[in-house]
């Protein structure tokens, strides 16, 4: 199927890797070429996708930028966009595929060519690529500056500017050459993600294996699983893991850094559902990933009569656990102190079926590439709190950039090395 989707030059492929999580419809989702499509950037990007919406009553996909927070909050980005994404992209596919079980649906323009898609599938040739190989990464700030950017987002906490702030930092690469089959396969067996996704916009690529779901709607009822709290696996000693994830449940600072953020989705969930419908359905859940545990806790609410997507996301987006409280200070704060504008980095990727349901993950553990310039980065970060240790954040951000780096054969550019 992926192989097959990525003929075109608009597609997006899905793949919950057959984790057993809560809330999952399929276990892979893709939608290939573009009947129509809407591409648009902060101002009045919402508005677009409003009537793009209301004239396509079909399927579509694609995805919002963390930038579309200047429309949403009225604030700007100083920071070069380096990976070419727009804030808002969706588009209508030519065929979807629908994999549940052992069982394929496809739904194409042409009604009769279901079946010869299905033979197509089947017989495609899918190459064992090779490795991506080597890439020499650069940190867009070193780990003093990071250090240093830490302590001065403690001091505005403890002003009390905030509460908790998602710091993040960009490692990058230039004139690059990639296989895009071959690095999201490697990414994938590296670190199979129950939000994976691989995504092409013409020469614009996403390769994720985020572990997150911003928000799913199905039918009335909203959902949201935001993630805050992060501890290393250690598949060598099983004991050894298992004291590692009982510890995480039971971090003071993990554990408040999670209800600061279920909270702030409590808060944007109460502006779109019925009054006295939002509830926690599960606070402090610990889900083991291949190289990470993860505190992940599921927030649900029945939506107000009337709520378009666009209203759902203007009052959402983007997601607390890749901002911070308040949201709108904390972001001008990111603003601030972060040296790359994020763009699709913490933003979102999924669909919106018939009928208005809809899913999309966070777009977190991910390689973004512009094959056209030929750059390639991923970014990492981590929540501050007041009690956050610079140190240990530096270390947290690697551990979680871990299988982005063995995807490439990782090693970190000597001084002056290009």
């Amino acid at each position: 199927m992926l192989t097959w989707v990525n003929q075109f030059s608009t597609c997006c492929f899905l793949d919950n890797h057959q984790y057993q999580l809560n809330h999952h419809r399929y276990e892979c989702v893709a939608g290939a070429g573009a009947e129509d499509c809407i591409s648009l950037n902060s101002g009045s990007a919402l508005s677009g996708l409003n009537r793009f919406q209301e004239k396509h009553q079909d399927w579509s996909f694609g995805h919002l930028s963390y930038d579309l927070k200047n429309e949403i909050e009225a604030l700007g980005s100083i920071h070069p966009d380096n990976t070419g994404f727009p804030d808002l992209f969706f588009f209508v596919p030519e065929t979807i595929l629908l994999l549940k079980n052992d069982e394929l649906c496809i739904s194409a323009a042409d009604k009769t060519n279901a079946d010869r898609i299905f033979d197509a599938i089947k017989s495609i040739s899918v190459l064992n690529d090779a490795s991506p190989g080597a890439v020499v990464f650069q940190s867009r700030i070193t780990k003093e500056e990071y250090i240093d950017a830490i302590e001065r987002l403690r001091s505005h906490i403890l002003r009390g500017d905030c509460y908790e702030i998602n710091f993040c930092q960009e490692f990058f690469a230039e004139n690059v050459e990639l296989n895009p089959l071959a690095v999201y396969r490697s990414l994938s067996n590296i670190s199979p993600s129950p939000f994976a996704a691989f995504y092409k916009i013409d020469y614009r690529y996403l390769f994720c294996a985020s572990p997150e779901r911003y928000l799913k709607k199905q039918g009335n009822t909203i959902i949201s699983q935001p993630i805050k709290g992060t501890a290393k696996r250690n598949p060598l000693s099983a004991g050894t893991d298992a004291v590692n994830r009982e510890d995480l449940y039971n971090s003071a600072k993990d554990r408040a850094e999670n209800v600061m953020v279920v909270d702030l989705v409590r808060n944007d969930l109460s502006k779109i559902c019925q009054e006295g419908s939002v509830q926690v359905e599960e606070l402090f859940g610990i889900y083991s990933f291949p190289q990470v545990h993860q505190m992940i806790s599921t927030v649900s609410g029945t939506l107000q009569s009337g709520i378009s997507f666009a209203d759902i996301i203007a009052n959402t987006f983007p997601m607390g656990s890749m901002t911070g409280a308040p949201k709108k200070k904390v972001m001008q704060l990111i603003d601030k102190y972060e040296v790359m504008r994020r763009g699709l980095f913490s933003g979102a990727v999924g669909y919106v079926a018939p009928g208005g349901d809809f899913d999309f993950n966070v777009v977190i553990r991910s390689i973004l590439y512009n094959s056209r310039t030929r750059y390639v980065s991923y970014s990492v970060g981590s929540g501050i709190t007041y009690y956050s240790n610079a140190e240990e954040e530096y270390e947290e951000c690697l551990l979680k950039a871990a299988a982005i780096r063995n995807v490439f054969a990782y090693r970190e550019a000597v001084p002056g090395e290009k």
